[in-house]
């Protein structure tokens, strides 16, 4: 398990991170979740004793990183891809980090297997490797020591879409086997599909954090018609809560409802449905609307 509790990273003045809680459960994938400089990057490099936190912890097992003795063999990291050693084959770094944490040579070929890597591939120069080849070797990497806790920060970047399916169902036999996943992505859709729990950050603060389930089921109903402002004004006096989202309204109320309200005041619906349905990807940009980048900057 990943234990965060109030944890605070400051930089002078700056928060990075203010006070973030949470946890990751074994046999779960919590997938963590944020606009450009929301304070996911920090918030893992703490977690993995690259960056000091100002004030709180985190603990993985009940323990700091920092306190493991052979870390690789309980903690699986993928925070960057791209910060491999060019000059080296993928087997070579592969056999470093097996020397290092003391495993029998034949760990690398079942590795390099594991993550789909051939003879051929294993044989080349990083600097040789495409984005999606060096991903494979970062989880390699990452899965190599046969952790019990994975962090990986965008894992699914660069891979086509069969990477992509390989990857999930991965991840996914890893947290069945009882293993704890955290993953951090901006490809909403692959979150959704195999996330068990969200956490979603903010300008350095949790805004929402629960079941996927959970999370969804009380996004409550979206709405859309060519008279938007007319049925935005008939909700309000209605004393419903309504926000704009894509291109329609997203209301705190049930679909029968909304419909109710469209009806008396006359207004044709284009679309009426639960926001269940919409979909993560509606539900992340409300709730980090005021704290996204583009959001900021408008």
């Amino acid at each position: 398990m990943i234990s965060v509790e109030s944890l605070t990273k400051q930089y002078g003045r700056f928060t990075a991170v203010d006070h973030v809680s949470f946890t990751a459960a074994p046999g779960r994938v919590t997938g963590f979740l944020g606009p450009n400089g929301a304070g996911k990057s920090t918030t893992m490099r703490v977690m993995v004793g690259l960056t000091r936190p100002t004030s709180g912890r985190v603990t993985i097992g009940g323990r700091d990183y920092r306190e493991l003795a052979n870390p690789g063999l309980e903690v699986g990291v993928l925070l960057d891809a791209s910060a491999q050693h060019a000059g080296r084959s993928g087997r070579e770094i592969l056999a470093i980090a097996q020397q290092t944490m003391g495993l029998p040579r034949t760990r690398v070929a079942e590795t390099l297997a594991r993550v789909g890597l051939t003879e051929d591939e294993a044989e080349r120069r990083v600097r040789n490797y495409s984005l999606g080849m060096r991903q494979r070797l970062g989880l390699a990497t990452a899965l190599i020591g046969d952790p019990d806790v994975l962090i990986l920060d965008e894992p699914a970047n660069g891979l086509d879409p069969a990477g992509i399916r390989w990857m999930r169902d991965l991840l996914r036999g890893f947290s069945d086997d009882g293993g704890t996943v955290l993953l951090s992505s901006h490809l909403l859709h692959e979150i959704e599909v195999i996330a068990d729990d969200l956490v979603v950050i903010g300008q350095g603060r949790i805004v929402a954090q629960g079941t996927k389930a959970e999370l969804l089921a009380g996004a409550g109903t979206i709405v859309r018609t060519h008279d938007t402002d007319v049925l935005a004004r008939a909700l309000t006096e209605a004393g419903l809560v309504a926000h704009p989202v894509d291109g329609g309204l997203r209301v705190d109320a049930e679909p029968e409802t909304v419909g109710e309200v469209a009806l008396r005041a006359a207004v044709p619906l284009r679309e009426l449905r639960g926001a269940d349905g919409a979909g993560l990807e509606e539900m992340f940009l409300e709730l980090t609307a005021d704290t996204a980048r583009e959001g900021a900057a408008a």
